[in-house]
């Protein structure tokens, strides 16, 4: 998700897996959920922020503990409510809007900006 200045939206994740780098918000499925509804749902608990969940970037698939395997889902998201502003809440220990330059700066979960820029997502 990115602002009105092409900022990108990461948080710093609070918890294993990716303890302390950044990533985009986003978490669990839970049981009877769709995609849109989780990630609705995560970003709300992570940022505080209510967005509409929009077209399907691409999918990761990224190891977990023991042989556990994560089927990351990403969309694109737009604010709901134009003029939030984002906090840190749930699994984030912090949030923030990213400019390219400072994407670069950041301790970033294994191969995001990659996948950011292969799916035309990066920030200004």
């Amino acid at each position: 998700m990115h602002d009105d200045e092409g900022r990108l939206l990461l948080v710093r994740r609070g918890h294993p897996p990716a303890q302390g780098q950044w990533s985009v918000p986003g978490g669990r499925v839970e049981a009877g959920e769709s995609d849109t509804a989780a990630l609705a749902r995560e970003v709300l608990e992570e940022t505080g922020l209510h967005v509409h969940v929009g077209a399907h970037l691409g999918t990761v698939a990224r190891e977990g503990p023991g042989s556990q395997v994560y089927d990351i889902r990403d969309y694109a998201c737009a604010l709901a409510v134009p003029g939030t502003t984002a906090v840190a809440g749930d699994d984030a220990d912090e949030v923030r809007w990213v400019s390219r330059d400072e994407l670069d700066g950041l301790d970033l979960t294994e191969g995001l900006r990659e996948h950011l820029a292969r799916w035309g997502v990066l920030p200004r």
